[in-house]
Order: structure tokens, then C-alpha cells, then sequence
């Protein structure tokens, strides 16, 4: 039936997403295998072939689309598909009475070449045993057998309707091993508790994936920030007589640095954001559990929190540590940068003065030689006009060339100062 009403177009998005992480109902006695696989995104479709290769195994349909998650019975188990933002989960369960409860786990059941070809690495798996309040009650010593004699962490859960141990150490398998005994549940309840436990394991293991990381930098982080420091100091020296490109050089390796340090930054950032999201899930589904100690065993959230809380920390500071660095090597970048235009202006201001200097000697220069270009002229001309008088005296005219010469000369002068000036004036004026 179509909505009578005009409808966000993401609404019924938004409205799945609450059923995105839903729990398969769970009644004891029963096992599960759960992975946790790395994904490289829903973008390459390998996951969902996967999927659909393994359906195709059982001769189950295989469905046109596949959303966040998809549930099929496969016969002698059944199974649940879920895709998160960096992997995918694979949660396999199967009803039956067991008397060793992690002896061959369900996940054995299935094809060797599907699970050889999973199409990433696996981050996380559980075998996990919902046994029923009916069977024998164990004491410690049994409790650590199971465990392959570790010592055993564990509490009440659901509010005391079920009791949950582990040892949290991968075992020969590979599986971190989780025992729940039913003692009131529902099997909603079931299926909700054995969910958190599974994304409790999950979750633990992408926020550790910081960690590492965070030790893997550090050491580089303190090479920088000694690096950094050595700059700030040179930085107060000021120029030396012995190196002309004394800031150039500075502000080369300060560029270097920084840009260093922003590589680590963005190689580090995704993780240790994810890794403190993760965490806070860790800790909501630690919540949920609802615990209450058993006497003589630390609980869930008391084991974890003393591992995960201090590598988280780690993360944190190391985080807080890089992100310090690239404000101090910005912060000394724009200090050199400003220090290096100071002195750039500086040098322009004495080419200026120096260019001031040779322009004022070439107007003396030109106006010597504007003095000198005059009497030259007057010179030249003086003696044209003795020439031409000498001819005119000797061709009997009464006239003294030596008198003329010297009435002409200061004419002859002041023609040529002031044809040179006109000259001067209009070439002024033309610039």
C-alpha cells in the first residue's frame, strides 16, 4: 500500500537500521562459532560472494540483494551474515547436547576450501556454549580444564538468570572459548547476551588495532619532537657570519619536519579515532551484561578495562602528542616565514638605497657631462663661425674674425645650454 504522505527519502533507511544488529534466539543446549573477518568495504562485492558461495554449498536461495545482514538455515546449523564499516561477522549456532562443550566446534562443519578462501583476515573468533542450569555444576578446577588450565574470569549475568567464563586467550583452534549457563533465560535473552558477548570480542580486538600502532610512532614522534626542538633553539641563534641562507635552510627543514609529522598524522588518525569508538562500545555492551561478581573471580568488565583502558590511553596520548607537533611546527613555520620576509625586506631595502645611491651618482655623472657636452658644443661652434668670418675678412670685408669669435662665443654657449635643456625637458616629459 503506497503512504498517503510524502516520505523522507531516507526514512525507511533509517527506520532498518534499527533491525540492522538483530540477535538469533538462542536455547540450551547450543553452540556457536562466530568470526569476525576484515573487509575492504562493500564497494569490491567479495564479501557477498562469499556469502553466496556458501549458500550455493548448502543449496540454499541465494538472494538478488543482501543488506547489513541476512540469516539462513543451512541444515545442520544456522547461520547469520552481518556487514559493518571495516568487516563482516559470520555466526554459525547448533542446538545439541554436549559433553565437552568447545571440542570440535560447529565452525568445523563447514567447507575447509570456503573457510581457507575467507576474503580477509579474521580479527576476532569465539566458540561459545550455552549449557543448560540442569547439567553438573562444575567447580574451579573443572572450570579451568576447560580452559586448558588458565585462569578463569567470569561473573552473573542478565541479572543473575545466567552465569558467564572465559579465559580470553585464543586457544589451539584459534578461538577465544565463552561458557554461558542458562539458568532462567528466555531464549531472547539467550540471543541478546551471547550478541554482546560476541561484539564484546569484536569490538576488543579493533580497539586494540591502535595500540600497536601507537608503539610503532612514538619513537618517531620523540625523534621529532627532539628534531623540533633543535630548530626552535637554532631559531634564537639568529644568522651567522659563515651562513648566508641561514633561514632558508631553517625553514626548508622545518617544512620537512612538518611534513613528516603530517604523514604520521594522517596514517594514525582513522585508527585511533576508531579505536576509542570501538572502546566506548566495548564498554556499552560490557554494561549491558548486568553483572554481578562471583566470589573469587574478577568480572568482564574488570579484566577488560584494566587491558583495554591503558591502550586506549596509549592511543590517545600518542594521538594528542602528534597533533601538539604539527600545531608547534606550523606555529614556528609562520614564525620563520615572518623572520625570513623581515629580512627579505631588508635586503630590498638596502638594493633600494644602493640603487638611490648610483641613480643620484649617474645624475651628477649626467650633469657633468651635460657641462662638459655644452662647451664641447660651444667649442665646435665657436669655431665654425671663426671659420666663416677668417673667409669673410680675407675676402676683404672690414670685419675682425678674432673680435667676432669672441662676441660669438657667449651666444654660441648659451644656444647650446639652452638647446640641451629643451632637449632634457621634452625628454621628461615624454616619460
Amino acid at each position: 500500500m503506497i503512504p498517503i504522505f510524502r516520505e523522507h527519502p531516507l526514512r525507511r533507511t533509517v527506520a532498518a537500521e534499527l533491525h540492522a544488529r538483530i540477535y538469533e534466539p538462542l536455547r540450551a543446549p547450543e553452540r556457536v562459532s562466530h568470526l569476525a573477518v576484515m573487509s575492504d568495504g562493500p564497494g569490491n562485492g567479495r564479501d557477498l560472494e562469499h556469502l553466496k558461495r556458501l549458500l550455493a554449498h548448502y543449496a540454499r536461495p541465494i538472494p538478488e540483494t543482501v543488506d547489513q545482514h541476512y540469516a539462513a538455515n543451512l541444515g545442520p546449523m544456522r547461520m547469520r551474515w552481518e556487514r559493518h564499516t571495516e568487516f563482516v561477522t559470520y555466526t554459525f549456532s547448533q542446538q545439541g547436547v554436549f559433553d565437552r562443550p568447545f571440542v570440535a566446534p560447529v565452525l568445523h562443519q563447514l567447507p575447509a576450501d570456503w573457510l581457507r578462501d575467507l576474503p580477509g583476515d579474521v580479527i576476532g573468533a569465539v566458540s561459545l556454549a550455552v549449557e543448560d542450569c540442569a547439567a553438573p555444576e562444575r567447580d574451579y578446577d573443572q572450570l579451568t580444564a576447560l580452559f586448558d588450565g588458565n585462569a578463569v574470569i567470569g561473573s552473573e549475568v542478565v541479572g543473575g538468570a545466567a552465569r558467564a567464563w572465559s579465559d580470553l586467550r585464543i586457544d589451539a583452534d584459534g578461538f577465544f572459548r565463552i561458557l554461558i549457563r542458562d539458568c532462567s533465560m528466555s531464549e531472547n535473552q539467550a540471543g541478546r547476551l551471547a550478541k554482546r558477548f560476541l561484539d564484546i570480542n569484536a569490538y576488543r580486538a579493533l580497539a586494540l588495532l591502535g595500540f600497536p600502532l601507537a608503539r610503532e610512532v612514538s619513537p618517531v614522534l620523540t625523534d621529532a619532537d627532539r628534531r623540533l626542538a633543535l630548530v626552535a633553539s637554532r631559531m634564537t641563534t639568529g644568522r651567522t657570519p659563515d651562513a648566508p641562507t641561514f633561514e632558508s635552510d631553517l625553514l626548508a627543514e622545518l617544512t620537512s619536519l612538518a611534513a613528516e609529522i603530517e604523514a604520521i598524522s594522517a596514517r594514525t588518525t582513522y585508527r585511533f579515532d576508531a579505536s576509542r569508538a570501538y572502546y566506548g562500545m566495548v564498554l556499552q555492551r560490557l554494561e549491558q551484561l548486568r553483572q554481578q561478581r562471583i566470589e573469587g573471580l574478577q568480572t568482564f568488565t574488570e579484566f577488560l578495562d584494566s587491558r583495554l583502558a591503558p591502550a586506549i590511553a596509549t592511543c590517545e596520548s600518542t594521538q594528542h602528542r602528534q597533533t601538539d607537533l604539527a600545531e608547534r611546527a606550523a606555529r614556528l613555520t609562520s614564525l620563520l616565514r615572518a623572520r625570513v620576509e623581515v629580512s627579505l625586506q631588508e635586503q630590498n631595502r638596502r638594493v633600494l638605497e644602493s640603487m638611490d645611491r648610483r641613480a643620484q651618482l649617474q645624475l651628477r655623472l649626467q650633469e657633468t657631462v651635460e657641462g662638459l657636452s655644452v662647451i664641447a658644443i660651444g667649442y665646435y661652434g665657436v669655431g665654425l663661425v671663426g671659420y666663416a668670418l677668417k673667409a669673410m675678412e680675407r675676402a676683404g670685408l672690414p670685419i675682425d674674425a678674432s673680435l667676432g669669435m669672441g662676441i660669438a662665443l657667449p651666444l654660441v654657449v648659451g644656444f647650446a645650454w639652452l638647446g640641451l635643456r629643451r632637449v632634457k625637458k621634452r625628454l621628461a616629459g615624454a616619460d
